[in-house]
């Protein structure tokens, strides 16, 4: 992906969001840091950004250019258009996108040292995209929705495009990587930074940031930053986020900034000062709640563990400012090596003060921190300084004063950073300070001297009192960095009153010198300086100037004397700054501006005027505080954490991560012309375009199908088939069904959907048809609900995870979609058809492929995932505290070439053999005896993990056979069976027994086959059966395990977020589950517990280690008596999920341990853990069998091979370049993946995959090549291109052996745009042999050559270009004679010698075959998809259908109804007489799939940084409803038809129509089934920790959701008609 940079443009950074009449929005980005303009388009179904990085597609010169190609040359076509300046964020939120964007700015802090612009965003605007996605979402989460759009952010947030300014200044890091504390859009900017443009969505602050410039006493002028960084940490409002949360973070906490600098035109030196301090609550747990509106003072509680967090919280900062730059430096701290925090507390704490109490736990835990001795080189003080009572008793001048004397001894031992700006870095060489460079800045900086440690202020709210306090801290610092500049603020010296230590020539001007004294200037800085030629000595100080101030002289001053003798000017300046910041952190917290703050105005004659307005303005804010808070933070509250991207699992959980791209287009194209009742140019290609998005297809008259061959854009794994229902007045002119096949190519189609049902419905109603790769036959043959034909089966509900899953194939190389579309049974007009859509999941193959900086990363991680999944099992590898010997089956699965899905051996399930070749044999495979068996039963079955290492089995190679998963899994249930004397297995031996399936990586039919051939019913152990618990407490459990869920990824999302600032803290002794499918005992000894039998044996050394407290009884207890940290939030619930702090219960951090023993957990609790463990273990299994198939698709593209990595970079950028001297100005018109074979092609054992002959020129290993099979004397590649171009030629990049006499082709050409034979273009025919005798370069073995120089290869340029989709290219061998030839065994074509290549008179014709290394099509693409005007046919085809006369659907009365099984099941009773019933309308669920079922898996971090696929399980396995239908008739003859539901909107109108008239009906029983417990109501409605209404949605209930009707002629019906109308 490349693009032009270059020298900063002119002008500003420009965007502009247009809104096209066909709803179509893109977003043109033309930064200020390059000189192009980028084009990033919003998918209007998913809301997928997409950007390729291609000249004259998406990447153009100018944003005129841009704007133009956009809009056709006319701006009549935008709908909308929205001039920006800055992208803010974006995110697609189901039914709608939002994009943020800043449309003013205010250039605040304009010139940093070293260059940027800090920017704060003046007014902004959301702009709401409504996608045409179908996927249901509740009220509760539009409405959440709208209240994300409704946030303010005008004025509170800042950015700078070109520096990174989330660290203290100046940043040793560069702006792609920000400190996350402080970044408020990472969620917003994610989509952007996913297509490759993460500068294009700036890094967005929340907080304050402004400037000044003033003049010091010399006319020195200066210039004051105050940055203000609030911490994302524990975002929220007042009431709602105070002291510490589970992230150890503090409610209102910020990093406040004062830069001082000396801005100088044109000088090679910018000396600069910043200074640095912290503000936020106090860092317990504790919390203050209003009871009503018109309180009048909140009560204060503090948590039962207040400290728990406080301990992380100090050493985040210690972390963040305890860096030292010198010895000098070390030297000034109060500790050799200490970080000094000093806390500066303005609280009340008098007697009767309700805030007394903050006072007593704050010095509290100062105490138990430092008694933890934990804090290693951190050193705390805590300084109490009743602020309200001083200013009381005092007044606020001497309440200044007072504070001036507390904080001048820490202010001087933390210091300031000074240091100075170079614009080369050839000065930094004699910096002797530390030196801070990065790409971000020309130049570099030189520091003389860095600050260590940090002052800390807080109130009660870190709010007026807080801001007032720095303020004056603030004040003395700024005061000696203007000194340190050279900048005076002395009013002495303003007028020459100062006392130099040449008092004779005071009165001098101020360029007069002493005798013998001379003035120069440094040619470097330009500093002058002084020689005294008496003394032989320079300085910088001017003789006549005053004698060297003493440093910090103002903190000794009273406040008058600080007054009189400073210039008020800079200090009023740095007031307003204060002023301004004040309010923006007072709107934020409390959503009204600060109090208080007529104190900062000190230093101004008139501040007693405004005294009592002040007074009375207090009284006004506190009033609309009090009345805000109590209303709206709690809406606030949400609002900034959907804006942060922070629970959404509840806030928004229906909503995907990474939203599925639709594959049919842009570049998607109909293989097939679609038949049309008129003729029409286009072939169909308009049926894949939303600009035809109102387009009524119609198909030929009679046809008893239509079939589409749709050529996908990119491979994917294909998802979804959505489908925009389009007809004339009658609706029965749309298909009633569909067939779906999927395949790489033309002849690898698979069916995966027969006969999926499409109702009736109104014009343009969007249908979305789940679509699973194929079904097994013997699969369905066994599991699920085929496999159980009794209709009572149906009412089985599996409540706590789907026992009977079937699996489906997964490719990601799918290419190639064949749709078959029936006609209704009582349509008598032509078939119509409207847009069709292809969605699903593509690998990232231009970042693999092309992208030479991302590539090596990709193949790196690509190959550690290939290690994986090739060497361990999927559940025990990725899931904590399973051990890697647990599964045998992992060793079974070294392979290079993975395959997806399936246990990988091979079993005669009738039999229960197991066959497995050589190369699966592993170590662990032998059993022991039955005893051991039945007692000591572990991981690995065999091994006693008690016993001595010699008594420990070893492998025997005769043992393999009885070694596979499936007879592990067998022996496994026959060990828990044996000691039950006939009963069935108990509950928990039924999750231990699925536990160990998982983990032996068996597929739910696989099990199920293996339990049938020992004659075990599967049924019997299934948990949701199981016969121990009842249906009222398998309720119970689900739910439970449901809160389990979500408290599991708030637990994940606040580590997440706690870890930051933070060293990577040690793995957990205990994982989430503690769970083992096997049985455990105690260990004994200091175990205090002894929830389960000891085992009569000492304890290990390692058993002893593993010992812990428990948090409910205290008792010290082992691992195996311990339950898993789930238990313990169970047990201690997250507060319904909420971020912050405030809990009367007790204090939590994410980051702690804390367990809970298992005689503290309910059996309840216990199997809660199961359930859940079981279901992470199933989405574990999914994203294997994802990755697994990922990797399959990789390898058939170009080989992953670990050693080329580190040459891949270099490789890839070399084939770029070769590229480019092949194609001499022309275009690659045929290369992976937007180019692709239509037919397979047979291929050598030995070759490389068939894909890599379109596969960039730089991926795959230099010297390999395409073989074709040995046999084949011909072969032929049809290719279709990238998108429709004008075909100038083809080469072929001959491969590394080269050609011989014997082995060159004939090569034939023809072009198409159909995949019709007969149809195809021949261009010409050329024979390779004839080429290679004048070139004899071509012939024998590459030679070693330079890497610049262009490959061999041959051009067949066409007589003129000819404009075409698909090239087909025929090579034929000469000799026809071999085809009955063989290779030797030992023929290896890469380790022959030059002369084993190529003989001028070959004697050995057996050894020729067909072979390339890279097939390219040369010639221009057309930049937008060029047709012919099909308006014309269009409105041909309109006018048919709008002839056919409509019938109405009229309502039959019903007699009476019975909703039963959950309202599963609807039975309608009809009267007398009825008509013939001709279908039924459903109105459709109002229900969502939530994205989060179960807690996430210890790898789950890791799985967020890097996921080949990004695919959720909800697309691995798509739910699916089925409606069944049973018609009851008078005589009693059943008749049941079935239907599968297609997912629309909620409440959209659906009919189905009986494919016959049911007459004489007494009865019809709808029963809905099929995935019905992975649908839930909306989860944002619901309150606290519920993930769904148990035990089904409230939604899918039947009632008032289904009516019969019948057709009748409208007009004869009349008014009565019109009634009953349905």
């Amino acid at each position: 992906m490349s693009h032009i940079r270059g020298p900063p443009r002119s002008k500003d950074t420009s965007v502009v969001v247009v809104v096209l009449e066909t709803t179509e929005v893109y977003i043109v980005v033309s930064l200020s840091t390059r000189r192009d303009t980028q084009v990033i388009y919003v998918d209007p179904t998913t809301g997928a950004l997409r950007y390729v990085g291609k000249q004259g597609e998406d990447v153009f010169e100018s944003e005129a250019v841009a704007l133009n190609y956009i809009t056709d040359g006319s701006r009549i076509l935008s709908k909308s258009t929205t001039y920006a300046k800055a992208v803010l964020g974006y995110a697609a939120l189901g039914s709608y996108a939002l994009i943020l964007v800043a449309t003013q700015l205010s250039a605040s802090v304009p010139n940093l040292p070293g260059g940027g612009c800090i920017y704060t965003v003046a007014e902004s605007q959301w702009i709401k995209v409504q996608l045409q996605n179908p996927q249901g979402q509740g009220n509760g989460e539009l409405k959440n929705i709208r209240e994300l759009a409704d946030l303010d952010i005008d004025g509170k947030y800042y950015f700078c495009e070109t520096r990174d300014i989330t660290r203290p200044f100046p940043s040793r890091m560069t702006i792609q990587e920000p400190d996350e504390e402080f970044v408020w859009n990472e969620w917003l900017s994610k989509p952007f930074r996913d297509i490759g443009l993460p500068g294009h969505c700036v890094i967005l602050l929340q907080g304050f940031a402004e400037s000044r410039n003033f003049v010091g006493t010399g006319q020195q002028g200066g210039s004051v930053a105050l940055i203000a960084r609030r911490s994302r940490l524990h975002p929220g409002t007042r009431y709602l986020a105070r002291g510490l949360n589970a992230c150890s973070g503090t409610g209102n906490e910020v990093e406040c900034e004062q830069l001082v600098w000396t801005p100088r035109t044109g000088s090679q030196c910018v000396p600069f000062s910043s200074y640095i301090w912290r503000r936020g609550t106090i860092p317990i747990w504790w919390g203050a709640e209003i009871k009503n509106a018109v309180s009048v003072e909140a009560e204060i509680y503090v948590a039962d563990d207040p400290y728990n967090g406080s301990l992380e919280y100090y050493q985040r900062l210690s972390r963040r400012y305890g860096k030292k730059s010198s010895e000098a430096d070390a030297a000034r701290q109060k500790k050799a090596g200490m970080v000094p925090i000093v806390c500066m507390n303005l609280l009340r704490y008098g007697e009767g003060k309700t805030e007394t109490v903050l006072v007593s736990h704050f010095k509290d835990s100062i105490q138990h921190m430092k008694s933890t001795g934990k804090l290693g080189n951190t050193w705390i003080q805590l300084i109490n300084y009743d602020w309200h009572a001083t200013v009381k008793s005092k007044g606020q001048q001497q309440t200044v004063e007072g504070l001036w004397r507390h904080l001048k001894a820490p202010t001087m031992a933390i210091g300031f950073s000074e240091g100075n700006y170079y614009d080369t870095k050839q000065h930094l060489k004699e910096c002797k300070g530390s030196v801070i460079c990065n790409n971000d800045v020309n130049g570099g900086f030189c520091m003389d001297s860095v600050q260590n440690g940090v002052i800390r202020f807080n109130c009660a709210d870190s709010l007026d009192r807080t801001n007032a306090a720095s303020y004056f801290g603030a004040l003395q610092v700024f005061v000696e960095q203007c000194s340190r500049l050279n900048i005076s603020l002395d009013i002495d010296a303003m007028f020459g009153l100062s006392t130099s230590r040449y008092s004779e020539h005071n009165g001098r001007s101020a360029r007069s010198l002493p005798p013998g004294w001379e003035e120069r200037f440094d040619s470097v800085t330009g500093k002058s300086f002084y020689i005294d030629h008496n003394t032989r000595t320079t300085t910088w100080e001017h003789p006549c100037q005053e004698a060297p101030q003493k440093p910090w002289k103002r903190f000794d001053m009273t406040f008058d004397q600080f007054k009189s003798s400073t210039m008020l000017v800079p200090v009023n300046h740095l007031a307003e700054l204060f002023l301004l910041a004040g309010d923006i952190h007072a709107t934020l917290y409390t959503g009204s501006k600060a109090m208080h703050s007529e104190i900062l105005n000190i230093f101004k004659e008139e501040t007693g005027k405004f005294s009592k307005f002040s007074a009375v303005q207090n009284v006004k804010i506190t009033v609309q505080r009090r009345y805000h808070n109590y209303l709206n933070d709690s809406s606030r509250q949400k609002q900034l954490e959907m804006f942060l991207g922070l629970r959404l699992f509840k806030h928004l959980p229906s909503i995907p991560m990474f939203p599925l791209k639709v594959l049919s287009r842009p570049s998607g194209c109909m293989l097939k012309p679609v038949p049309s009742i008129t003729p029409i140019a286009d072939g169909g290609s308009s049926l894949l375009s939303f600009k035809k998005k109102d387009l009524v297809w119609v198909c030929q008259q009679g046809a008893d199908y239509v079939e589409l061959f749709i050529y996908l854009g990119e491979p994917c794994q294909v998802c979804q088939l959505l489908l925009t229902v389009s007809h004339g007045p009658e609706d029965s002119s749309y298909p009633a069904s569909v067939d779906v096949r999927l395949g790489s190519s033309i002849d690898a189609l698979k069916l995966v959907v027969e006969g999926a049902c499409i109702p009736q419905c109104s014009n343009g109603t969007n249908l979305l048809i789940p679509l699973t790769g194929r079904i097994d036959p013997e699969d369905l043959a066994v599991t699920g609900k085929s496999a159980r034909p009794d209709i009572r089966e149906n009412t089985h509900l599996p409540l706590l995870y789907d026992f009977e899953e079937l699996e489906g194939e997964l490719n990601f190389l799918n290419r190639v979609v064949a749709l078959s579309f029936h006609p209704s049974a009582r349509s008598a007009t032509p078939i119509t058809l409207g847009e069709i859509e292809i969605l699903g999941v593509s690998l990232p193959w231009t970042d693999m492929l092309n992208n030479s900086r991302r590539s090596p990363e990709l193949h790196e991680k690509l190959s550690s995932v290939q290690r994986d999944l090739g060497s361990k099992s999927s559940a025990s590898s990725l899931l904590p505290g399973s051990d890697v010997h647990s599964s045998v089956r992992s060793s079974s699965t070294k392979s290079l070439s993975v395959q997806s899905g399936g246990s990988g051996n091979f079993v005669d399930f009738l039999t229960g053999d197991f066959e497995t070749s050589k190369s699966n044999i592993t170590d662990h495979t032998s059993f022991g005896n039955e005893e051991e068996e039945q007692t000591n039963f572990d991981d690995e079955f065999d091994v006693n993990p008690f016993a001595p290492a010699s008594e420990v089995p070893v492998a025997k190679v005769n043992k393999v056979e009885e070694c596979g998963s499936t007879q592990l899994y067998l022996k496994f249930f026959e060990a828990l069976s044996r000691n039950n004397k006939g009963k069935g297995l108990s509950f928990e031996q039924m999750m231990k027994l699925e536990i160990k399936r998982l983990r032996l990586d068996l597929s739910a039919a696989e099990r199920d086959q293996a339990l049938l051939s020992v004659g075990v019913i599967p049924a019997t152990v299934d948990p949701n059966r199981s016969f121990e618990v009842d249906y009222s407490y398998l309720l119970k459990l689900s739910s439970l395990a449901d809160n389990l869920a979500l408290l599991g990824h708030a637990v994940l999302e606040d580590r997440v977020n706690a870890s930051i600032g933070l060293a990577k803290g040690n793995d957990q002794k205990i994982d989430f589950w503690n769970v083992s499918e096997n049985d455990e005992f105690c260990y004994g000894g200091a175990c205090e517990v002894r929830a389960l039998t000891s085992l009569q044996a000492s304890a290990t050394s390692e058993s002893k280690s593993v010992f812990l407290e428990c948090s409910q009884c205290e008792r010290a207890v082992c691992k195996s008596c311990c339950a898993g940290k789930g238990a313990f939030l169970l047990l201690n619930t997250y507060r319904d999920l909420k971020l912050y702090g405030g809990s009367q219960g007790g204090g939590y951090s994410a980051l702690a341990d804390c367990y809970v023993c298992k005689s503290c957990c309910s059996e309840m609790i216990k199997r809660a853990l199961y359930v859940d463990y079981v279901r992470v273990l199933h989405s574990m299994r999914r994203k294997d069998r994802a990755e697994k198939a990922a990797l399959n698709a990789v390898n058939q593209v170009c080989r992953l091979e670990s050693s080329r990595i580190s040459d891949l970079s270099q490789s890839i950028q070399t084939g770029q370049r070769q590229m480019k001297q092949i194609l001499d100005g022309e275009e690659s018109l045929a290369e992976f993946p937007s180019a692709s074979f239509l037919h397979s092609v047979e291929t050598a054992d030995d070759s490389e995959p068939l894909l890599s002959l379109l596969a960039p020129l730089g991926s795959g290993e230099f010297q390999s090549y395409w073989k074709a099979a040995r046999d084949a004397t011909s072969v032929e590649f049809s290719i279709v291109l990238g998108g429709l171009s004008d075909v100038a030629g083809v080469a072929v990049i001959v491969s590394s052996c080269g050609y011989s006499t014997s082995d060159c082709p004939i090569v034939e050409i023809w072009a198409s745009n159909k995949i019709h034979r007969e149809d195809r273009t021949f261009i010409g025919k050329w024979d390779v042999q004839d080429i290679v005798s004048s070139s004899p370069q071509l012939c024998g073995p590459e030679k070693s050559s330079s890497m610049n120089e262009s490959p061999r290869h041959i051009k067949f340029h066409f007589p003129n270009p000819i404009r075409c989709r698909i090239i087909s290219i025929k090579m034929t061998l000469s000799h026809i004679g071999s085809r009955s030839t063989k290779f030797s065994e030992n023929f290896d074509l890469l380790s022959l010698d030059d002369s084993s290549f190529y003989e001028s008179n070959p004697t050995n014709s057996h050894n020729s075959f067909i072979h390339a290394k890279r097939i390219v099509v040369f010639g221009n693409s057309l930049r937008k998809e060029m047709g012919p005007d099909t308006s014309a046919g269009i409105m041909r085809m309109r006018s048919y259908i709008d002839r056919s006369p409509p019938l109405g659907r009229f309502r039959i009365p019903v007699e009476a109804e019975r909703l039963r099984d959950n309202d599963l099941v609807l039975e309608q009773y009809l009267l007398p007489n009825t008509p013939g019933i001709a279908g039924f309308r459903l109105d459709f669920f109002n229900v969502i799939r939530p994205r989060v079922t179960h807690s996430p898996s210890s790898s789950e971090l890791d799985m967020r940084e890097f996921s080949l696929t990004r695919m959720e399980d909800r697309f691995v396995n798509p739910a699916i409803l089925y409606i069944q239908v049973t018609v009851v008739k008078e005589s009693g003859k059943l008749i049941v038809e079935e239907y599968r539901l297609p997912e629309v909107k909620a409440n959209t109108p659906l009919y189905f129509d009986f494919p016959d008239l049911r007459e004489e009906v007494r009865c019809v029983i709808f029963r809905l089934h099929g995935d019905v417990t992975a649908f839930v109501d909306d989860i944002s409605e619901l309150d606290g920790l519920n993930l769904r209404n148990l035990p089904v949605a409230s939604g899918l209930s039947l009632s008032n959701k289904i009516k019969l009707y019948y057709y009748a002629d409208t007009y004869e019906m009349g008014k009565i008609g019109s009634l009953s109308a349905v």
